[in-house]
């Protein structure tokens, strides 16, 4: 099936008051894993590299990128590549030509007034280029070296008058909102403020994004993406599934040496794990 973007996943998942998935990959297997599962239960998603991912392979975006394009394009359901958390200009500039549709620039660390100078002048340069951006704005923590941090903390969370005002002055395409939830959780103890998404979803007219979401409980997502989150990002669930079949392998075989068989029960984990993951939030329809 011919790469799709990412902007038409959530346009169409918003028309259909849903959510799309966008699953963080970093190795092949990730890769394979998402689109299994994907396929498995029917239902079209995002593939996201971050800049870590990017970093972890020695700065090359193209290795991983082309093979997620070859992938995506063979598979059965629809598939598009999302950039995320950008703050190098460089890599910035290589996301159209590597076969990515969308970025999400993070200047969420900076002060308003600088995060917003700089998404601006980011978004600038990605319409330019025909990308689909989204922008972040509260302190979802737990990335690019912020702690993970207290969700009820003062000014953590994403006011909803501020992002009506980052929104209409940057020019994003969407928003990644903070309400809870935090990244590279691995217990699913979040506790999201259904409250404050639903002014956030009444105060803005652009799609609403949680990151962290793999330390949000099956009830909650199903509430959030009710409250009107359209597109849920996923990353160390999978990382907790591969880990886990891998060290289970090596305790039944520690003679292994073989990486083909750990790395085949790490990524039937990560495929069962987005298959549930796709049904959860009721994406299930290609």
């Amino acid at each position: 099936m011919p790469l799709t973007t990412t902007g038409e996943l959530v346009t169409r998942a918003a028309a259909a008051r849903a959510a799309v998935a966008s699953f963080n990959v970093i190795t092949l297997e990730h890769v394979e894993a998402v689109i299994a599962g994907a396929e498995s239960v029917t239902a079209p998603v995002v593939l996201q590299v971050s800049e870590n991912a990017v970093r972890f392979r020695g700065g090359q975006l193209l290795p991983l990128a082309r093979a997620a394009v070859a992938a995506a394009e063979r598979a059965a359901v629809p598939v598009a590549l999302h950039l995320d958390h950008v703050q190098s200009e460089a890599l910035l500039h290589q996301a159209a030509d590597a076969g990515f549709s969308s970025v999400m620039y993070d200047a969420a660390r900076l002060p308003y007034a600088e995060n917003l100078a700089a998404t601006r002048a980011a978004v600038d340069r990605a319409h330019a280029r025909g990308l689909w951006i989204e922008a972040e704005l509260g302190q979802i923590g737990g990335k690019n070296g912020r702690p993970a941090l207290d969700a009820h903390a003062p000014g953590a969370r994403t006011d909803p008058d501020e992002a009506r005002d980052f929104v209409a002055d940057s020019g994003v395409d969407a928003l990644a909102v903070a309400i809870g939830s935090a990244h590279a959780m691995t217990t699913r103890t979040a506790t999201l403020d259904h409250a404050l998404l639903k002014q956030l979803s009444a105060a803005l007219d652009v799609p609403l994004v949680l990151h962290g979401s793999s330390g949000v409980p099956d009830g909650a997502l199903t509430a959030a993406v009710a409250g009107g989150i359209t597109k849920v990002n996923i990353g160390t669930a999978l990382n907790i599934a591969l880990t886990g079949a891998i060290r289970d392998y090596l305790a039944d075989h520690p003679e292994a040496v073989d990486p083909r068989g750990y790395l085949t029960v790490a990524r039937e984990a990560m495929t069962r794990t987005v298959a549930r993951t796709l049904q959860v939030l009721g994406a299930t329809t290609a």
